[in-house]
């Protein structure tokens, strides 16, 4: 993969000794079969649909937890899939991420949406990043009392895990009506697609005595709150726009369940770079990303646990660029 697919946007920050050395990685066989993605996509699905089939083999508990992980894993391959992996061809990447297996959001609608969020410049800016959890001024201003606390408490940790997944999901649905009633006819066929596929796929379920809405409730659910654990304080307002995403040195289980996503103001400066490749790139440069992203470190997201289990993390009305803070 050429460097100027990696790195669509950024790749100008990094010094000629950096870019010959992801050259080197670009061009092993590692990188060029994808091989590591291609055993990704098969352990996922394979471990979804077999602990279905077997969960009554398996008991109720462990099944759920197994789907769990499994369902949250599987949004990490569709983000992988959405940056042009295992291979360079957009619709057969999309093949791969189409069914519903975490419910909730149509795989075409997180592309467009995800990749609007990579425009570097504007990263945070909530009228132009899809994915910001800052406002502007003029919305924030027409928030009540109730729904200013509603935001402080999904940005606390907890409410990031058990609050922000049903505000997103209250959002999607809300543009899934708002497709239809405007005939955004794309949109439209996106969701009637995801609901037979999601129909389909709750058919088999019902089919093999495992309730639908238990799956909705009990795996689905709390597999998007796991997705949320990698999201939080992910990004801050800041003038230098590598500054804006953090770098999160979790743990073992964490970035493989993540697929390495942690390393995130890496992967915002080389969005190509596949998962397996960006633990490697921090490593190598670790000081130099340091340095670039004005230091928005953590060691993990145990330290975010303890920061803001009570206190909100201020991603509120966007400061126009400057580093946000946090207020108790």
């Amino acid at each position: 993969m050429a460097l100027e697919q990696m790195g669509k946007g950024s790749s100008y920050y990094l010094h000629e000794e950096q870019r010959e050395a992801i050259r080197r990685l670009s061009q092993g066989w590692l990188w060029r079969s994808e091989f590591p993605t291609w055993m990704l996509i098969a352990g996922i699905y394979g471990g979804w649909f077999s602990t279905l089939i077997f969960w009554q083999s398996l008991g109720l508990i462990p099944s759920t937890l197994l789907l769990i992980g499994f369902t949250a894993w599987y949004l990490s391959l569709q983000h992988e899939l959405i940056h042009g992996h295992p291979t360079r061809v957009a619709w057969f990447n999309q093949l791969l991420g189409t069914l519903p297996l975490a419910v909730w959001y149509p795989y075409g609608l997180y592309r467009d949406s995800h990749l609007a969020h990579h425009h570097h410049d504007r990263l945070t800016v909530p009228t132009d990043d899809p994915e910001s959890y800052y406002f502007t001024d003029a919305t924030w201003a027409q928030f009540s009392p109730w729904q200013r606390k509603i935001i402080h408490l999904r940005n606390t940790f907890p409410g990031r895990l058990l609050l922000a997944p049903l505000l997103d999901i209250g959002q999607t649905l809300a543009s899934a009506g708002r497709a239809f009633r405007d005939l955004h006819y794309k949109a439209m066929m996106m969701w009637l697609v995801h609901a037979a596929l999601l129909a389909g796929l709750f058919v088999w379920m019902e089919g093999r005595g495992f309730s639908a809405l238990y799956f909705v409730l009990a795996v689905s659910y709390p597999a998007l709150a796991l997705t949320k654990i990698r999201s939080f304080y992910e990004h801050r307002a800041a003038d230098d726009p590598l500054a804006r995403s953090v770098i999160n040195e979790a743990s073992l289980p964490w970035r493989v369940l993540f697929l390495n996503l942690n390393y995130h103001s890496v992967h915002h400066d080389l969005p190509g770079v596949p998962w397996y490749g960006l633990r490697d790139i921090y490593l190598r440069d670790k000081a130099d990303y340091q340095r670039r992203n004005h230091t928005f470190v953590v060691g993990g997201y145990g330290e975010w646990l303890r920061q803001f289990w009570a206190k909100t993390v201020d991603v509120t009305v966007h400061p126009g660029g400057k580093t946000s803070d946090t207020h108790d």
